[in-house]
């Protein structure tokens, strides 16, 4: 397919030599991170009108890119197509070639119900997909038509789609049905209130360390002044806090795929510009010292006795990064933070660690 008929190059900004705009190309290139910049809102109810993205590349493409040896790539803008389906079709068909060539498609834009392209396609290519979800909202609608409301029914439903874990972070207890809350909880899916992510990442990194598949919905994000998405909430995460699991998500050890979704297209806030862009920043950061550690890795072992049982925790040397569990295989055992450890030491184990 000729990616030409249906994505418009992005406009020529001038960057110094020591910006991440001079070392931007064009091309998908192998083992690169590959951005996307979409304006189909339908699945929000919104329109499909092409918008214009430059005052966020231009706030992008001024940032520092450091010692950055990853080819960064801006494909431009995706024409939406004649229906919703259209545009799910194009895109799907823009990241398969993304995966082909093993390099991270990060799409920015468009409406939240986009996360099932990219699960969709993603499962083209591999079985037992990781998904986490940041999103102040969960929705298991089961209307026929894909929206932002149904997606994930659609997802965590369908017969031809292989998920191994789905986590959920950031919900608001204000802002939900809680029959949708109850129904993942009951399917042993994580589920995680936005006062748990805040502050730190601490506690909710592990959620996004072996992640192939994550996306934001910038409704979980707080918005002052003008709204930073299509759904502003005066709660949420802030500037400083998204930025920091930005770089998480990048830090990510299998990450394939990268949606930023419900981003107000509509915004002349240089503010909210310089915030997606600086979003974008710290996941190629995370994503450059991902790739920087050691291929071989070692690992001590702790064992903690509780009601006569013994269990098993594991921190690998070089991250300080720690897992539950025995097995010598470590994609056997479960992420978990160094307050799981030291809360087990205590008698108290994380119920998620023994489910069956």
């Amino acid at each position: 397919m000729n990616f030409e008929d249906f994505i418009i190059p992005p406009k020529k900004i001038r960057a110094e030599k020591w910006q991440i705009g001079d070392k931007i190309i064009n091309d998908i290139k192998e083992d690169g991170i590959v951005l996307l910049f979409v304006s189909d809102y339908r699945g929000a109810d919104g329109d499909a009108e092409s918008q214009d993205f430059t005052g966020v590349r231009r706030e992008f493409y001024k940032l520092s890119q450091l010692d950055f040896d990853i080819p960064v790539i801006d494909l431009g803008d995706l024409v939406s197509g004649r229906t919703i389906h259209d545009s799910h079709y194009i895109l799907q068909e823009v990241l398969s070639a993304c995966h082909y060539k093993n390099a991270i498609p990060v799409i920015v834009g468009g409406s939240n119900d986009l996360a099932f392209s990219l699960f969709s396609a993603l499962n083209f290519h591999q079985n037992n997909i990781n998904y986490t979800q940041i999103s102040n909202v969960v929705s298991l609608k089961q209307d026929e038509e894909i929206h932002e409301s149904n997606f994930l029914s659609k997802i965590l439903g369908s017969k031809n789609f292989s998920i191994k874990n789905y986590h959920h972070l950031g919900y608001q207890k204000h802002l939900n049905e809680m029959d949708s809350v109850r129904l993942i909880k009951e399917v042993q899916f994580d589920i995680i209130r936005l006062a748990e992510m805040m502050n730190s990442t601490e506690k909710t990194e592990p959620y996004f360390r072996k992640a192939d598949l994550v996306t934001i919905n910038c409704d979980a994000i707080e918005s002052f002044g003008e709204p930073f998405s299509m759904n502003p909430q005066v709660n949420g995460l802030n500037r400083r806090e998204i930025c920091a699991y930005m770089k998480e998500i990048g830090l990510s050890e299998k990450l394939k795929s990268v949606g930023i979704f419900n981003y107000n297209i509509y915004s002349d806030s240089q503010l909210n510009h310089q915030l997606l862009a600086q979003m974008i920043w710290y996941l190629i950061e995370g994503i450059n010292i991902q790739r920087s550690h050691p291929k071989e890795k070692s690992y001590e072992t702790f064992y903690v006795l509780i009601n006569d049982e013994k269990y098993a925790f594991k921190r690998e040397v070089f991250s300080n990064l720690w897992y539950f569990g025995e097995d010598d295989n470590i994609d056997n055992c479960i992420p978990c933070s160094r307050s799981d450890f030291d809360e087990a030491k205590k008698g108290f184990l994380n119920s998620r660690f023994t489910r069956s």
